[in-house]
């Protein structure tokens, strides 16, 4: 049959002719393809001494071409820093603050248009594929991102002799390994990352986008996944683990899930150090507007919205810790805003969302763990800067939580914090609702040596002002039927002394049987200089609740019906009892710092 299709000399003809041209391709393609693979290469390398001012090179082994499929495979590839260039230009003031060191062993690109970058200068391909490339980014903080460039042609203007255009419809980077090396701290920071994966789509460089902003890197998107990430603290005592990361460039928004902060054993834990215990479970968090670029540039950290949701967090008191002896003012947030981060920072909206909080401490005496419990809290903090120039338009953050204090009464409280003073202004206010007083019995009965046997708290609500020294403001309780029993070491009731307690020094009601005006507690604290932030607002609060306890001074009428003077003479009086206090706070610091050396 074959024969009798070629039967006709035309047919033979036609045959010859088309095999005669489809080997002239093959020997053309062969030849093109030897000859413009080492071409290629060496175009590569071309570029990138351009592009980046002979800051970085790149060196291929092997090139594999074929321009009828429109694809090259790239060998033993290296991008690398000339560390000469790189000190000259930090001699000149215009390094880079970030640096990017590549190798792969093999890089693919398909739908590559060859002819049309070798004739018209314009270079399209349809996709870059990386596999298990090892990348190491370092940070080293050279200059502000304000200062000006010597040379400030963009890179298109760098590239538009011998490229009018290039294009890249997608660019994907999997399983790879980051090194990241921050150098701005008196030590190198090193962090690692597996399981790494990065899509780009539609990279575009040419004369309408080299000052589009709103692409990252020239790419419409950039999206990054990190999974599995895991790492330990440098004393084995934390790991520390993220289920995932996700960044999309072009929603600007970063999604974290499955966040664990999970230290040791505390009997280990507390045997190798003096800390304090934590840990930390965040279901997800979700940066919004999170600006990227700027913190590529210069770390610092920028967004609208941070959201976090279904948290736990457990603070465990080492009972094995050392006495602080220096200035508690660290713990103060607006301290810690404005010294202990370390990058600029500003988010103007925090929110927690179905968090639970959890305090344990261990009274030595008799050998028990109190825990007080927070459930269900929900909380907004607004304005969270260190940045001046933001402070200058508004130096006030605010935090409004809610709560359940033991699962039981609902708590609400608002902080302001005054982000810019010296004298560290805060101010706070708090309400409690309905619950019974044995519901906190546990804390309590192992950290106080009381045990609550009857009352019902109607509401507490407390209003105080503060600096970092002293604290002053109102606290009332209201409550009925408070019964207690003070008690041993075994928990067992001490008889005579509780009932001294309730016969002649706990009121029992606020306000009392047939009246109608509570007693209410003008409150003064001194902060001793070793108390941190939250037992300085416990201790002033403790203040309060004793003295409408009947456990001090508390005002019924006469509250809100004092002259000027008077209430000016009872401020000087309330401080003057706050300073005592605070002396033999003192005394017993001194007292348990001579011990501590002496055992």
């Amino acid at each position: 049959m074959a024969f009798k299709l070629l039967k006709h000399r035309w047919q033979k003809i036609t045959l010859i002719v088309v095999g005669g041209l489809l080997v002239l391709t093959l020997i053309i393609a062969l030849f093109a393809n030897s000859y413009f693979a080492p071409k290629l290469a060496d175009k590569i390398k071309v570029e990138v001494l351009k592009g980046s001012d002979s800051l970085y090179r790149i060196d291929i082994g092997n090139t594999d071409l074929h321009i009828l499929r429109g694809t090259a495979t790239l060998y033993d590839i290296k991008l690398s820093v000339d560390s000469s260039v790189y000190n000259l230009k930090k001699k000149q003031g215009d390094a880079p603050n970030n640096l990017y060191e590549l190798q792969v062993k093999r890089l693919v690109v398909s739908h590559m248009q060859l002819l049309r970058m070798y004739f018209k200068k314009e270079l399209n391909i349809g996709r870059i594929t990386l596999n298990a490339p090892d990348v190491v980014i370092s940070y080293h903080p050279n200059q502000p991102d304000t200062a000006g460039k010597k040379d400030k042609r963009t890179l298109w203007q760098k590239l538009s002799k011998t490229l009018k255009l290039v294009n890249v419809g997608e660019i994907y980077l999997n399983d790879v390994k980051l090194k990241y090396k921050n150098y701005s701290g008196p030590k190198v920071a090193t962090s690692e990352f597996r399981e790494l994966n990065l899509k780009a789509t539609d990279l575009l460089i040419d004369s309408a986008t080299q000052k589009d902003t709103s692409r990252f890197l020239f790419c419409k998107n950039v999206s990054t996944e990190l999974l599995n990430y895991s790492s330990k603290s440098a004393n084995g005592l934390y790991s520390f683990k993220v289920k995932s990361v996700k960044l999309s460039t072009q929603t600007s928004k970063l999604t974290v899930k499955g966040i664990n902060l999970q230290p040791a054993e505390h009997v280990k834990f507390f045997n190798t150090v003096k800390a304090d215990r934590f840990t930390l479970r965040i279901d997800s968090a979700a940066i919004n507007n999170f600006d990227y670029i700027n913190y590529q540039k210069s770390q610092e950290m920028d967004a609208s919205k941070i959201t976090l949701n279904h948290g736990f967090f457990e603070v465990y008191s080492n009972y094995n810790g050392k006495l602080q002896t220096t200035d508690r003012l660290v713990t103060f947030p607006n301290w810690a805003m404005r010294y202990a981060f370390k990058a600029r920072a500003k988010v103007d909206t925090l929110d927690l969302k179905r968090f639970e909080f959890v305090y344990r401490q261990l009274n030595k005496t008799p050998m028990k763990t109190g825990v007080v419990v927070f459930n269900n809290i929900n909380g907004r903090f607004l304005n969270l800067t260190n940045k001046k120039e933001a402070l200058q338009k508004n130096n006030i953050a605010t935090a409004n939580v809610s709560s359940y204090f033991m699962g039981k009464g609902k708590l609400d409280l608002n902080f302001k914090f005054n982000l810019d003073d010296a004298d560290y202004k805060y101010h706070y206010t708090g309400h409690l609702g309905p619950m019974s007083i044995t519901d906190a019995n546990q804390p309590m009965m192992a950290l106080s040596m009381v045990r609550a046997t009857s009352g019902r708290v109607k509401s507490l609500d407390f209003d105080i002002s503060s600096t970092q020294k002293t604290s002053t403001g109102t606290v009332t309780l209201l409550y009925n039927n408070l019964q207690v029993d003070v008690l041993r070491k075994d928990f067992t009731k001490r008889g005579l002394i509780s009932t001294l307690a309730n016969t002649f020094i706990l009121k029992h009601d606020n306000p009392d049987d047939g009246k109608t005006e509570p007693r209410k507690a003008k409150v003064a604290f001194i902060r001793p200089a070793n108390f941190p932030f939250f037992k300085t607002v416990w201790q002033t609060i403790l203040v309060g609740l004793k003295a409408c306890a009947g456990v001090g001074k508390a005002e019924e009428e006469k509250f809100n019906k004092q002259n000027a003077e008077d209430a000016k003479k009872e401020q000087e009086d309330l401080l003057k009892d706050a300073k005592k206090r605070k002396e033999k706070e003192d005394e017993k610091f001194k007292e348990a710092l001579k011990k501590k050396r002496e055992g």
